[in-house]
């Protein structure tokens, strides 16, 4: 909830992450952490088991899930702190709502589950309602609430816990009129009344006398009282106000709203806006398994604070987390091409030429005097080992290649040894569908007009996947079809043999052959010595679309 403190800035790679996107953002989380800044790693897709095998060896927590960054109730719902209990009376429900000056509140049960809400409106009807004295035997009420309020003295006690069973009567007038007037276990009101009147109301069998103005009492009289079981009460106010005060001993869920509108923390505001709109109430219970936890207003809906963001490896909007546009993006630390993301004010960017964000990470925790532990050292080292695949792909730079040796240092490993046990455990396509296949470590680019996917995994074997190329291409067109992508494409790199088999479906096949002049009338090319969508993949096509594109 908004009030329970500040809101963490989430690190967060692109969608459908890779080892980079994940290790860069823990290890990125951790530098501003010692930098003494609120940030928390996330990720925003399910994880492969390339970089389950770096998380599990060097013992690291999986980044938080989020898997969106629309504002929801949860940003702008403040802590409710005040709530109404619904056997509460009408009076103790005005003096919370005058002292913390509230429009409404919440009722709850004794468990603290909701069950409606009051507002100031509804005080105010009752009370241009109330032409008399209400039948308190039919609003669940206990002497001990008139007790509380009318702020009585009890001189004769009896059960307080008990429910009043009569009507309420003013002893206003003669004697003889006013006995003929009660009933046995009504509530009488009197004031300085004789000895000899007070004994004949008591006779009556009523169930309370209440004095009113702060009257004394003849001791044979409360005598008789106790004899006969009637509770008798002194209270200072005169009759007129008692007589209001026992209104306001109505207990709050007779006037309260049952089954009130509420939201759920995790609803959109977007889709909470309409309702508020046609009710136009001041303010929503926020509920949680049947749990009151907030309280939302209109007001607070219309300026949302927005999620602070850090993003990691990619700064394309197609490759962000769902939301984004409703976040502000406050730096990018990134090693691809310029994307297009928009932000409104300037931010820190930091973006270098190198074959992984995360040997730009390292570098700055170094340039930064921040020390690296061996399990950061390790998730940096494993980024760096994947993007480059062990120093094979082009991507890769001398920078890299310096920085993961300095990283294996201080994690404890051999460099060799470890970065091919994780790329063999990474490849191969295990126990994943034809749809967890196409759309392994999947990006999305704009290239001229066309919007283009294209996703990778690396194998030792490519005879495996290959196999499966009909289902792949079918799983490919019909999300093409389904998301409205031009293209999709699929590398599957033979780590081994340092090249890749390109599956597209979609349209234009001609891009492809122009790309990397090839016979692209099939379903697949082959391209030797390409390992790196980033510059043997990208690049091509975004020349190839310009000699394309019709004139």
């Amino acid at each position: 909830m908004k009030g329970s403190g500040t809101k963490p800035i989430y690190v967060i790679g692109h969608r459908n992450p890779d080892t980079d996107s994940i290790c860069s953002a823990i290890s990125y989380a951790h530098l501003k952490q010692a930098l003494g800044v609120n940030a928390v790693a996330a990720r925003c897709g399910k994880i492969n088991n390339e970089t389950k095998y770096a998380l599990e060896y060097f013992k690291v927590d999986e980044p938080l899930l989020v898997t969106d960054l629309y504002p929801r109730v949860k940003d702008v719902a403040l802590e409710c702190k005040i709530v109404i209990r619904q056997h509460d009376t009408l009076k103790h429900l005005g003096e919370v709502m005058r002292r913390n000056e509230l429009q409404s509140i919440p009722v709850t049960d004794s468990k603290g589950e909701l069950v409606g809400i009051v507002s100031v409106g509804d005080l105010a009807k009752r009370y241009f309602l109330e032409l008399g004295l209400q039948n308190l035997a039919e609003m669940g009420v206990r002497y001990r609430d008139i007790i509380q309020a009318t702020e009585a003295k009890v001189l004769v006690a009896g059960d307080e816990n008990a429910f009043i069973e009569g009507a309420i009567a003013i002893a206003a007038g003669s004697a003889e009129t006013t006995v003929s007037l009660l009933q046995p276990n009504d509530i009488v009101l009197v004031g300085d009344r004789s000895v000899d009147t007070l004994n004949k109301i008591l006779d009556t069998g009523v169930s309370c006398m209440l004095v009113t103005g702060g009257c004394r009492i003849a001791p044979e009289v409360l005598e008789k009282a106790e004899k006969l079981k009637v509770f008798v009460l002194v209270s200072p106010y005169d009759t007129y106000i008692v007589g209001r005060l026992l209104n306001q001993c109505v207990p709050v869920r007779r006037i309260m709203h049952a089954e009130p509108i509420c939201f759920r923390p995790m609803d959109l505001l977007s889709d909470i806006k309409g309702i508020m709109d046609e009710y136009r109430f001041r303010s929503y219970p926020v509920v949680e398994n049947g749990k009151l936890v907030g309280i939302v207003s209109a007001d607070e809906i219309m300026m949302p604070e927005r999620e602070k963001v850090i993003l990691v490896d990619h700064n394309e909007r197609g490759q962000a987390v769902e939301g984004i546009e409703d976040a502000k993006i406050i730096e990018i630390i990134d090693h691809h091409r310029l994307g297009g993301v928009q932000t409104s004010e300037p931010i820190y960017t930091r973006q270098e030429p190198v074959g992984c964000t995360c040997t730009i990470v390292a570098n700055m925790h170094w340039h930064r005097d921040i020390e690296i532990p061996p399990s950061i050292a390790g998730l940096l080292l494993s980024a760096i080992i994947s993007d480059t695949v062990l120093f094979k792909s082009p991507t890769c730079t001398a920078k890299d290649k310096k920085t993961a040796e300095k990283l294996a240092e201080i994690a404890g490993v051999d460099l060799k040894e470890y970065g091919l046990a994780m790329l063999r455990a990474g490849a191969g396509i295990g126990g994943k569908s034809p749809t967890e296949i196409a759309k392994n470590d999947m990006k999305e680019f704009k290239i001229g007009d066309y919007r283009i996917i294209v996703s990778q995994i690396s194998v030792m074997d490519p005879k495996e996947v290959l196999d499966i190329e009909d289902k792949l291409i079918e799983v490919m067109k019909d999300n093409c079809d389904r998301e409205g992508f031009d293209m999709h494409l699929l590398m599957v790199t033979d780590i081994l043999e340092e090249a890749t088999y390109l599956l597209y479906a979609g349209s234009p096949r001609t891009l492809i052959g122009e790309a990397f002049k090839k016979d692209a009338s099939g379903t697949h090319v082959y391209l030797p010595g390409v390992m790196s969508r980033k510059k043997q993949i990208i690049p091509p096509l975004s020349e190839a679309v310009k000699r394309i594109k019709p004139q």
